[in-house]
């Protein structure tokens, strides 16, 4: 029984020491998060103002943003703070998930995996940064120049931050398809020439991941499917121009 004891706590402490170890890495993420949120937040009001200036540029002289709710004074900068905070620590956050990864993987997984961690990462502030400084313009520029006669345009600060944080999103996850593509192929799901054949399906999942990915207005659903496509198109072209790694099983003999 003593013997029986003793392997089973031998089996049972190394699942100990990971979860150890996973609450570590959890606990540095969110203390990084907190970290970069606090001089955020001394700076919350300026930062949406930064971020509504899309908006007010083309907001009559007569008419301003408007606070509905009590408290969205200072719950929206709150609210702005917290995921920008989220926005920059997300290195550090990524960081830690690849340090409690990388020790079960192979010296070539390693290999592909962390470009494409890096990769990821940049893409996904491409594409925030897309969104900002192309797509709110157009976007925002129609829309008050729609609005009817008569009608004073008086946005609601919080609703703006909710349309501006949906847009981030979307595009910044609209961006990770070039990644997208190249783990396909490279994984052996699918092939260059497969994906090829299927352009047409892909060009109209585009359209309608735009169109379910953006408010119901055409202008932001065609600047969020033709940028998927070319990135569609650039990681069909990085799979062909990029040798595809060896197979990872061969590591472990």
């Amino acid at each position: 029984m003593t013997e029986e004891n003793s392997q089973s706590e031998d089996k049972n402490q190394p699942l100990i020491e990971h979860l150890i170890e996973l609450r570590s890495r959890i606990l540095k993420s969110i203390i990084s998060v907190i970290l970069v949120f606090l001089p955020l937040f001394y700076f919350a009001n300026d930062l949406y103002a930064y971020i509504s200036e899309p908006l007010r540029v083309f907001i009559p002289e007569n008419s301003s943003m408007i606070a509905t709710e009590v408290a969205s004074p200072f719950l929206t900068p709150f609210k702005l703070s917290l995921v920008l905070a989220l926005f920059v620590a997300m290195p550090f956050v990524l960081h830690q998930v690849w340090g409690f990864i990388a020790p079960a993987l192979y010296k070539k997984e390693k290999r592909f995996a962390l470009p494409i961690l890096l990769s990821s990462i940049m893409l996904f502030y491409v594409g925030i940064a897309f969104s900002f400084f192309i797509v709110f313009p157009l976007v925002f520029g129609f829309f008050t120049s729609a609005a009817p006669d008569g009608i004073t345009i008086m946005t609601d600060i919080n609703s703006y931050l909710d349309f501006v944080l949906k847009l981030f999103f979307a595009f910044g996850i609209a961006f990770e398809i070039p990644i997208a593509t190249l783990l396909l192929i490279w994984s052996g799901a699918t092939s260059v020439e497969n994906l090829k054949r299927k352009r047409p399906y892909v060009v109209i999942g585009c359209f309608i991941i735009g169109m379910l990915l953006t408010p119901p207005d055409i202008i932001s659903q065609i600047l969020l499917a033709i940028p998927m496509w070319i990135l569609f198109e650039l990681g069909i072209l990085f799979s062909m121009l990029i040798k595809k790694p060896a197979n990872v099983v061969d590591d472990s003999s």
